[in-house]
């Protein structure tokens, strides 16, 4: 019997595989980061080497070192208007398709990159679809360290609490330098309602809620996917 571990990676493999079927030839494709991207990027590394031609967009350093590795074309998100295809991971996310991203502190360019891109790509294992919003994840705020205090207590007036994240007993700073506040409001309710609110304070650079954001979400189900489409109104 499979681990815990061994069968969610075998479920962000499969949604790998079946999510680098929605690329083609000549297109510029967004790389996310994080384990569950990690997988797609390397099956566009082995599609690469079998003759693809793409150019590549990363959303974090990491990602940028894993995709050049594999020699994957990287450019510059300067030189596009536009990214045809994005193929990314979620810390969780609901049934309406909103998502809670930044787990690895690459959400700034990560939304950066979803915002320029035309399909919208969500790869994930059967443990991210949740009910609700917030109750096992907290939400990812990314701050100027100059405003940090400030922004923690913009989020206590918004009915939240938050902590700046560590890593190694130090401060975690994001690729552009900034740092993480992880903030717990409980179950997130109104997610676009929130996300009004944190947009609206000053230092506050992003946050974790990815709304309108994902088009398609596949999701490794044991041995098979579950692909889920944006459904517009």
């Amino acid at each position: 019997m499979e681990t815990s571990s061994l069968a969610k990676d075998k479920e962000k493999h499969l949604a790998a595989i079946k999510a680098v079927t929605y690329i083609q030839n000549g297109q510029v494709i967004g790389l996310g980061s994080g384990s569950t991207a990690n997988y797609a990027i390397r099956e566009i590394g082995k599609l690469v080497q079998n003759g693809l031609q793409i150019k590549a967009i990363p959303t974090s350093k990491k990602t940028q070192e894993l995709a050049e590795s594999l020699y994957i074309p990287i450019i510059d998100s300067n030189s596009v208007d536009y990214i045809d295809v994005t193929i990314d991971g979620a810390d969780e996310f609901n049934d309406e398709m909103v998502l809670i991203k930044g787990g690895g502190g690459a959400l700034l360019r990560e939304k950066i990159v979803a915002s320029m891109t035309r399909k919208k790509i969500i790869v994930a294992d059967s443990s991210k679809p949740v009910a609700q919003l917030g109750l096992v994840f907290k939400l990812p705020i990314e701050v100027i360290p100059f405003a940090c205090n400030y922004v923690m207590n913009q989020v206590r007036e918004l009915g939240g609490t938050s902590s700046l994240r560590q890593k190694e007993d130090k401060t975690f700073v994001t690729d552009q330098g900034n740092w993480i506040l992880d903030a717990d409001f409980g179950h997130i309710q109104d997610p676009k309602s929130l996300s009004h609110s944190l947009n609206g304070i000053v230092g506050l650079v992003c946050h974790g809620l990815f709304i309108d954001l994902a088009d398609i979400i596949i999701v490794g189900k044991g041995n098979t996917v579950e692909t889920i489409l944006f459904e517009t109104s």
